[in-house]
């Protein structure tokens, strides 16, 4: 977990460093006061596009000198920054104890987990917004999973490139970027289906309470039907006639239903789905502890607002078991129940 965070010329952040207990992390303040922004600065010292998935010229500071800074303590002494240069505003940069390293190599530092409002439409939007939700799920557990699925869109993106003109299309290249996405697909696939399993049985083996039960399935293209090596070069023509790639993981989908009503997520009430997202959040936390000792970070936006005061209270009883999360709110009122956190009022 953190225990000290610094922002530079982050959003509408000159400067700002904060630093955070153990256990609850509540920031206050006004609409605008920049709690969101914070959550997402820590969201970046995890692998991927952080939990706006914003493009990096987007986050330095409007009317600052250009570029932004993103420095963090981990309790075990680990230093790590991250951020951009004015010159290069797109190029993210990033160190871990003082060298430089690769954005990668940060699932095996910190294990970062997000909900914000945005996702209360998961179950029924797009697969690509759930695949998300679930590469994030895995990284806990397999931090390498990071890696792979780098690889395999890098090799996916520069098959697409060589399909766009098929006949002048070099074999042997095509070849050699199917075997990468063979060899990173199945990885990834394996990982996923791991999870997805672990999971299932934890929310299956927990008691009824106050956050819907979800059963999880993955369901589209599996890694045991076919090699997708195989499946890759039959389907050239087809796929340099859609303009992108129609097989392996990335058309896979995670399918969520409520576990005691069997009824399908995407039917449930926006409150239902609420609990549902918080019970596979909460049960892959205590999931992360038993497997690594040590619960992945929890980034939770605005979620005391959108819960009952049943729910609420049920939440914070559960959170106060141990690791380190972050929430957020524009009133003190709605943490009233939770007796030990770090309080920041953000604006004052």
């Amino acid at each position: 977990m953190l225990s000290r965070l610094v922002l530079t010329d982050y959003r509408n952040h000159p400067t700002l460093s904060l630093a955070p207990g153990a256990g609850l992390v509540v920031l206050t303040g006004e609409n605008g006061a920049g709690k969101t922004n914070v959550l997402e600065a820590v969201s970046l010292l995890a692998p991927g596009r952080g939990l706006r998935r914003a493009n990096l010229g987007q986050i330095a500071r409007a009317d600052g000198p250009g570029g932004f800074g993103v420095a963090a303590t981990l309790t075990d002494a680990v230093e790590i920054a991250t951020g951009t240069r004015a010159d290069s505003p797109e190029r993210r940069v990033l160190r871990v104890q003082g060298a430089a390293a690769a954005t990668t190599v940060l699932a095996e530092w910190l294990s970062v987990l997000w909900l914000t409002p945005a996702m209360d439409r998961l179950f029924v939007e797009s697969a690509g917004g759930r695949r998300r939700f679930l590469d994030r799920l895995v990284l806990a557990l397999a931090p390498g999973h990071a890696h792979h699925a780098l690889r395999y869109d890098a090799a996916m993106r520069a098959r697409n490139r060589l399909l766009g003109d098929l006949r002048s299309a070099d074999p042997a290249w095509l070849s050699a970027l199917e075997a990468q996405l063979a060899e990173h697909g199945a990885a990834i696939d394996v990982a996923r289906r791991d999870t997805v399993t672990l999971l299932d049985l934890a929310l299956a083996d927990a008691p009824p309470g106050p956050f819907a039960r979800a059963r999880l399935r993955l369901e589209g293209w599996e890694g045991d039907d076919a090699p997708l090596i195989d499946a890759l070069r039959q389907g050239r023509a087809r796929d340099a006639a859609a303009g992108r790639t129609l097989a392996g993981p990335h058309r896979s989908d995670l399918i969520v239903t409520h576990r005691d009503k069997d009824q399908s997520a995407a039917l449930a009430s926006t409150g239902e789905q609420k609990a549902l997202l918080l019970g596979i959040v909460l049960a892959h936390a205590d999931l992360v502890a038993q497997r690594t000792g040590a619960k992945p970070v929890l980034l939770l936006d605005e979620v005391a607002a959108h819960l009952d005061p049943r729910r609420r209270a049920a939440l914070f009883e559960r959170l106060a078991d141990g690791g380190q999360t972050w929430m957020t709110g524009t009133e003190d009122a709605l943490f009233a129940g939770i007796n030990d956190a770090t309080r920041l009022r953000l604006g004052d």
